[in-house]
């Protein structure tokens, strides 16, 4: 009876010399399959068998783990140029690999792309993105060269009264809900011989008050953290707050900001590296949230 049912029965009811297999499946039958798989797990059935590398690249299983945006985004990873316009037409899974690198936008200070495993927006935004109150003197800010930031530079505070980080970013986010953070670091970070060193002769003031978050939206999100500083050399994201974007189609337009204005004490020795937005629930570092 196995035997019967993992072979070809001629004509003549003699059983056949070719066993069947997972690659004597139809390729449209496996396609649907994949469908509803994750996209790296798409990939890695891709490797059973001629059949099923051949499913893994129909267009319709990767168009369902795309962006319904996915052509505006491959506009902006593409300098503003349509992927029509490319000599050779990328397939839908090429598009999807194109997308999962980082694409820099407005000058390289910000990048955005997909999360590999679902297929959700990220993005970064340097500090150098940032409007930070007092960053153009130099007796209290400097940016410093790094390769702890994916920018290659952070923005080091020695010493203010008044500590003030604003953004905004208008984008076209994949419908979903998204949470904000702050990159940050007690400390500043160099090298000496090939060695990380981290000097905390500047940090003080961030145990005293705590740091305020701020997010809002232009359909009326509100969302307002609270958090010590308290955890010296290593990079946290510091939870802002959380957002939802209903349609891809529509620009989402965010504006975040993180401040410690209490002038009765100074505070210092922060490095900003970055504001990172992920889809919620995707977490690649140590988060904090609020502490009150």
């Amino acid at each position: 009876m196995g035997a019967g049912a993992s072979s070809i029965t001629g004509p003549d009811g003699e059983t056949g010399a070719h066993e069947t297999g997972l690659g004597d499946l139809p390729e449209s039958c496996v396609a649907a399959v994949l469908l509803h798989l994750d996209p790296l797990e798409i990939c890695r059935a891709a490797r059973l068998s001629r059949t099923f590398r051949g499913a893994a690249s129909a267009d319709f299983v990767w168009e369902a783990k795309l962006p319904e945006n996915y052509v505006h985004l491959m506009e902006l990873a593409c300098g503003g140029k349509s992927p029509s316009s490319r000599k050779r037409r990328l397939c839908l899974k090429e598009i999807y690999a194109r997308l999962c690198r980082p694409n820099p936008l407005d000058g390289g200070t910000k990048e955005f792309w997909l999360e590999k495993n679902r297929g959700g927006v990220c993005m970064s935004i340097s500090s150098k993105a940032l409007l930070i109150t007092g960053i153009d003197d130099r007796r209290y800010w400097n940016y410093i060269p790094t390769d702890e930031s994916r920018f290659l530079t952070v923005a080091y505070l020695q010493q203010t009264w008044w500590f003030e980080v604003d953004g905004e970013i208008d984008f076209c986010f994949r419908a979903g809900a998204y949470s904000l953070f702050f990159r940050l670091h007690l400390g500043r970070i160099s090298k000496r011989l090939g060695r990380r060193i981290c000097s905390f002769e500047h940090v003080h003031g961030w145990d005293i008050k705590p740091v305020q978050f701020q997010l809002s939206t232009s359909d009326g999100q509100n969302a307002t953290s609270h958090c010590y500083l308290d955890e010296p050399g290593r990079w946290i994201l510091y939870h802002a707050g959380d957002f939802v974007v209903e349609s891809s189609n529509v620009s989402t337009k965010l504006k975040f900001s993180m401040t410690q204005i209490d002038c009765t004490h100074t505070k210092g020795g922060i490095c900003v590296d970055s504001v990172l937005i992920y889809p919620k629930g995707f977490m690649q570092e140590k988060v904090f949230t609020s502490s009150l």
